[in-house]
């Protein structure tokens, strides 16, 4: 969304559920608006998945504090080396395919893919915010 950006932790698994998000302007470096949803989280989460920006102190610490693994891409050349590398690879991979196809998923759905309808911080969270919301209630159908 065009000046806003949505944080969002969503489930690894066949249906991907929002866990906790929150929508802040673009400007707001990931790592500082993912930690406070990192505290909500369900104490049985045990693995957290991310891209490289989200391998910084602070969410370390959390993660530390909250017995959970933050599995990020190391920086540097390619390919990596040592210990590790194949379950990052395995677990970058599941992420990318849940985050990524969540993300087109919840765009098309809400026709977020431009300018929401929405203008100002609270307003745009609301709409932002309200349709994780729905999506939450919709994925817990059964069919």
């Amino acid at each position: 969304m065009y000046g806003w950006k949505l944080h969002l932790i969503a489930t690894v698994a066949a249906v991907w559920i929002p866990l906790a998000a929150e929508l802040t302007p673009a400007n707001v470096a990931d790592n500082e608006a993912i930690e406070p949803l990192l505290w909500e989280l369900p104490a049985d989460v045990r693995f957290v998945l991310g891209d490289q920006h989200y391998n910084a102190p602070n969410l370390h610490r959390v993660c530390q504090h909250t017995h959970r693994n933050l599995v990020t891409p190391r920086r540097g050349p390619y390919p990596h080396r040592g210990p590790g590398v194949e379950v990052r690879r395995i677990f970058h991979k599941l992420r990318s395919q849940t985050i990524e196809n969540f993300n087109e998923q919840f765009k098309g759905i809400f026709d977020a893919h431009g300018q929401v309808p929405t203008r100002g911080l609270v307003n745009t969270r609301r709409f932002a915010l309200g349709a994780i919301f729905v999506y939450q209630l919709s994925s817990q159908v059964q069919f």
